[in-house]
């Protein structure tokens, strides 16, 4: 019966000593390693929003294009002064009218 109980608490002892080190290689490898899955949360969440960006980005690229193709054009390009800077030709006379 002693025979018994002293292997038994041997089995016991390396049992805990497993888990032990076990936990501590996990806790070690979630969170305190440089390849932790923290740091890999952070990086996916980085990425992310800059994908986000670039999409904007590409968006804006598309819309500034468009708008060099239109003032390409002589008389897009005379619309656009008036409208957006106020130009006017010499012998005309603008009148602005406020709603």
């Amino acid at each position: 019966m002693n025979r018994l109980k002293s292997i038994f608490k041997k089995q016991n002892a390396y049992g805990i000593a497993y888990f032990s080190i076990g936990a501590l290689f996990l806790f070690w490898i979630l969170f305190l390693d440089s390849h932790s899955w923290l740091t890999h949360q952070e990086l996916n969440n980085e990425i992310e929003t800059l994908e986000q960006r670039k999409k904007t980005l590409k968006e804006s690229i598309e819309k500034d294009k468009k708008a060099i193709e239109q003032l390409n054009n002589l008389d897009s390009l005379e619309k656009y002064a008036r409208e957006q800077y106020g130009h006017k030709k010499e012998s005309e006379t603008i009148f602005i009218i406020e709603q």
